[in-house]
């Protein structure tokens, strides 16, 4: 990523959120794999290890016993949304479905970096609820369309207040800018990759479909020593450490998730007049296994 780096438009949120709530796995030489389990040994099944499909009653906020919720601006990478508490921009909707919704508005008078906030969204994140090392990580998700619109379901390495970013590593599962109506990506981010250096690929629907359209599934799986993205079922993209130039590979230890939808940056830049308001990103489920 250039100045769309994550840490760019999320580290000043993310220290916040580190002072405000509670809150390694060694990393694998490359080429290891687990010894062959005995023949006629059955392989074990895929284990649920953080379900959340968002029943609840319509207006019920997040369960905080899995998610938290940050909040402020982000000078990082200019964007322009403040991120509110409790349920005002972040809410169930009664049919299963947690709803992130971005307005242009600015009820409580917020401060952002360049005045007066134009906009309010929500960003959630499970830091000190649940971490996981490795397995499969998905999102069934309809994103939001129009200019300035940035949806992002993304995970950081949970040792980052110690260790910083990029060391402690950033899995992009899926952004999408609004300007691409018909495209997301999926990036690493790590020490001597972070930045315009992430490595990563993008995947395009066909026939100018829009994932504004419709729900779609993002999902990583990920092992010792490899990233896996795919759209829907279709993988797109395999990472490992033969893809970081020889630097640290910072992806064999335990990672948090997090949801969130900005309005502007450099990236995406700024809504103009015709992007509408408000826009949503409506997630259906949030799971993730051991395999």
């Amino acid at each position: 990523m250039t100045v769309r780096s994550s840490w760019r438009r999320r580290a000043s949120l993310y220290a916040a959120s580190l002072a405000c709530c509670a809150a390694s796995l060694a990393a694998t030489p490359t080429g290891a794999s687990a010894a062959p389990a005995p023949i006629g040994t059955p392989a074990k099944a895929a284990a649920a290890t953080f379900t959340d499909d968002f029943n609840g009653a319509a207006g019920s906020a997040v369960d905080g016993g899995k998610w938290q919720i940050e909040t402020g601006d982000n000078v990082n990478n200019h964007e322009r949304q403040f991120y509110t508490a409790g349920n005002s921009n972040a809410a169930l909707d009664g049919q299963g479905n947690l709803v992130i919704t971005a307005r242009k508005e600015n009820p409580g008078n917020y401060q952002c970096w360049y005045g007066r906030c134009e906009y309010t969204s929500a960003r959630l994140n499970t830091s000190g609820k649940f971490t996981q090392a490795y397995g499969h990580v998905e999102a069934r998700m309809k994103v939001p369309r129009g200019q300035g619109m940035w949806p992002a379901f993304w995970m950081l390495g949970s040792d980052i207040g110690s260790v910083g970013w990029p060391a402690s590593g950033e899995i992009d599962v899926m952004e999408n800018v609004g300007f691409e109506p018909s495209t997301v990506h999926g990036t690493l981010h790590g020490p001597g990759y972070s930045g315009s250096g992430g490595i990563g690929a993008a995947y395009t629907l066909p026939g100018g479909q829009a994932f504004a359209d419709g729900f779609h599934t993002f999902a990583v799986d990920w092992a010792p020593n490899s990233v896996k993205w795919s759209v829907d079922g279709n993988v797109y993209q395999t990472r490992t450490p033969a893809d970081v130039g020889g630097n640290q590979w910072a992806f064999n230890k335990p990672f948090f998730l997090i949801l969130n939808l900005a309005v502007g940056g450099y990236w995406p830049g700024d809504p103009d007049g015709s992007t509408g308001f408000p826009q949503q990103l409506v997630v259906d489920y949030v799971h993730v296994t051991t395999q």
